[in-house]
């Protein structure tokens, strides 16, 4: 389905402003700063319910990046049809296997983030789990290459998910809540 710019800005907007502000704000990931100043992270939408055409999406933004050098990190932003979150992990699954089926294991690397995220074990209400609440479904395709270069400059990269853990309990859960819903905003 085609794209107005008005379509596309109704999702990557929120997104862009949750990255700017949360990801990057509360230093949740220390390595997106960079990357977001530079105007290397490419935002995409997907409209498709189906899991295949989502599969065949992300294939697709694969390639974009084996041809653009310029773009460090994409975000595929999932508009309808996975607002479930086990729908949503069923989906992410099969993006890690489609990785490896395809060749591309240790070149991309698929992070998950949705509004309904949750560490297993967790509560649903811990502030914890709004490190990977993001406004829309969405899969996040890194370069592995990029993130191995960031890590091995990183003091203590396995602080990393502690640390952001730690943060946002500290926040609270109202004020994660705050933060993500002002993402919304005009």
């Amino acid at each position: 389905m085609p794209h107005t710019e008005t379509a596309l800005a109704q999702w990557i907007e929120p997104t862009r402003r949750w990255v700017e502000t949360v990801v990057v704000g509360l230093n949740f990931c220390p390595f997106a700063k960079r990357e977001v100043d530079a105007g290397r992270v490419f935002y995409t939408v997907n409209q498709s319910q189906d899991k295949a055409t989502l599969l065949q999406w992300l294939l697709d933004e694969c390639q974009r990046l084996d041809e653009n050098d310029e773009i460090e990190t994409s975000l595929l932003i999932i508009s309808y049809g996975f607002e479930g979150f086990f729908d949503y992990l069923d989906l992410m699954d099969l993006a890690e296997r489609l990785i490896v089926a395809e060749g591309y294991e240790g070149i991309y690397q698929v992070a998950s983030f949705h509004p309904d995220y949750c560490f297993a074990d967790a509560d649903e209400n811990d502030a914890a789990n709004y490190t990977n609440r993001s406004p829309y479904p969405m899969m996040h395709l890194i370069r592995e290459a990029s993130l191995e270069r960031a890590l091995s400059h990183h003091p203590d990269p396995d602080s990393i998910p502690h640390t952001n853990i730690k943060l946002a309990r500290e926040k609270g859960l109202a004020q994660m809540q705050a933060l993500r819903q002002a993402c919304f905003g005009g």
